[in-house]
């Protein structure tokens, strides 16, 4: 059995507690800035979790639009059905659940749906914050509106238009 390791990684929105080992990253989830004491920030990040790591910074740092990470994360069947859906959002753009329910071939699931993606457990590498209500609102993230709102916002920024 593989021992299990975890760092921490700071980003404009929150520490990263990032988990995983040989065989994949199993979780990264959202923290408080005050959650988590200075001296863990500035461990040694392990080795099977430093590919994690760089593709988030480079994320946050504009240069990455998709993760090229192995990733083990655990949950039912359904539960990575729909998490595998959620790879297929674009970079930018946005779903609503309904939209999402009818790719996975069952509009009557939108709250099943709904559900898993609230319980996927890789931020930002599983795209659950490209999902949006059917009037366009940021309704459900586990990480806080907030969050998701400056997320969709840094993958699609506005662009100042030129008055000449």
């Amino acid at each position: 059995m593989q021992e299990v390791k975890t760092t921490y990684l700071k980003t404009p929105i929150g520490i990263a507690k990032i988990i995983g080992d040989k065989n994949g990253i199993q979780s990264v989830s959202v923290l408080d800035d005050d959650a988590v004491s200075k001296d863990i920030l500035n461990q040694k990040t392990p080795d099977c979790l430093r590919d994690c790591v760089i593709q988030l910074q480079e994320y946050f740092n504009g240069k990455r639009a998709s993760f090229g990470l192995t990733v083990n994360p655990k949950g039912t069947p359904f539960q990575k059905k729909v998490w595998q859906s959620l790879l297929q959002i674009p970079y930018g753009k946005t779903r609503t659940y309904l939209q999402q329910s009818k790719a996975l071939g069952d509009v009557k699931a939108i709250r099943a749906v709904a559900s898993a993606n609230g319980k996927n457990p890789l931020w930002i590498i599983i795209p659950c914050h490209r999902v949006i209500g059917s009037d366009g609102s940021s309704t459900g993230y586990a990480g806080g509106i907030w969050r998701k709102k400056w997320l969709l916002a840094h993958e699609n920024p506005v662009k100042q238009q030129s008055l000449f």
